[in-house]
């Protein structure tokens, strides 16, 4: 995929420097525990459905309605650390290998009939996809969540998304979250803005992913005006709503990160499989990558020891 200056050509990059992220993200460990995973009986391990505590239960409050947030309550970091973490799976392109991907590139490239075989199983098993805001509900009151929540992410805008993921997952009446890198927005094999529009429009949740996937961590006076605001009001200029939500580009965050993005208006964020900080949980949300060698028992199994 070609494009017409430097700064473009990075949105090409950001699958592909994808195959060089480490185990500080937590994402390279993908590969060795579908190995591990494949070895366990997902029948002997236990369900892992999120129950609130008999104090949540007390205090719980309805979870909101679509495309709302509670009123403005930040929770009590020990008390969001204290509850059962809701599992929640990054996925990136829906497409079949060819003999260019490389090992590693197979993490973040799910085959077709896998990710359908992924998302039959969720949905054989019991799983009921959440939003964001059911989440940061749950999070920061105790809201209540249907039996067996999960929450379904997209990173980076890749056509596939809309074209193959969103008709499987309109089978079985399930929502995403999908991150949207905007510097893609329009280029070949990426969505286009009424795209982005229509998944909006259809109960799905749109959240910003950097206009051109530049690590968070290497942020300095002007990058947060190019990767985070910009990019934000593109979005919300698309959708007509606010954004709430925001990815890390390759799950890498820092603590700087976290009063620049509350300042912008975010009220959660999300990464990879990296602990969660302990003074800041909502700006640290955990996701595991549904990697592309995982069979839907390995799938079920990672779901269960991951969260």
């Amino acid at each position: 995929m070609k494009f017409t200056s430097a700064s473009l050509l990075l949105a090409a990059l950001a699958v592909a420097a994808c195959d060089s992220k480490t185990a500080t993200t937590g994402e390279a460990a993908t590969s060795t525990a579908s190995v591990k995973a494949e070895n366990i009986d997902p029948a002997a391990a236990e369900t892992s459905g999120t129950k609130a505590t008999a104090a949540d239960e007390a205090n719980a409050t309805p979870a909101p309605a679509p495309g709302t947030i509670p009123a403005a309550k930040s929770g009590d970091a020990a008390a969001i650390l204290a509850r059962p973490q809701v599992p929640i799976l990054c996925y990136h392109q829906i497409r079949d290998w060819t003999a260019r991907d490389s090992k590693n590139a197979k993490d973040y490239i799910t085959p077709i009939a896998t990710f359908k075989a992924h998302i039959k199983m969720l949905a054989d098993s019991g799983y009921h996809t959440v939003s964001p805001d059911q989440l940061y509900a749950y999070m920061t009151t105790g809201a209540k969540l249907p039996a067996k929540p999960i929450m379904l992410t997209f990173d980076d805008t890749d056509l596939d998304q809309f074209t193959i993921a969103r008709p499987e997952l309109e089978k079985y009446g399930y929502k995403a979250m999908y991150f949207v890198m905007t510097v893609s927005l329009g280029r070949p094999h990426y969505m286009t803005k009424a795209m982005v529009k229509q998944l909006s429009d259809e109960g799905n949740i749109i959240g910003s992913h950097t206009w051109d996937h530049h690590n968070v961590k290497k942020y300095q006076g002007q990058d947060w005006v190019t990767q985070i605001d910009k990019p934000t009001k593109t979005l919300e200029d698309i959708t007509g709503k606010k954004i709430n939500y925001f990815a890390y580009p390759f799950g890498l965050w820092n603590e700087q990160a976290f009063p620049e993005l509350k300042k912008r208006g975010f009220v959660a964020a999300f990464s990879l499989a990296e602990k969660r900080d302990q003074n800041d949980p909502l700006f640290t949300i955990r996701r595991i990558i549904a990697s592309g060698y995982w069979t839907p028992r390995t799938l079920h199994t990672s779901i269960v020891q991951s969260f």
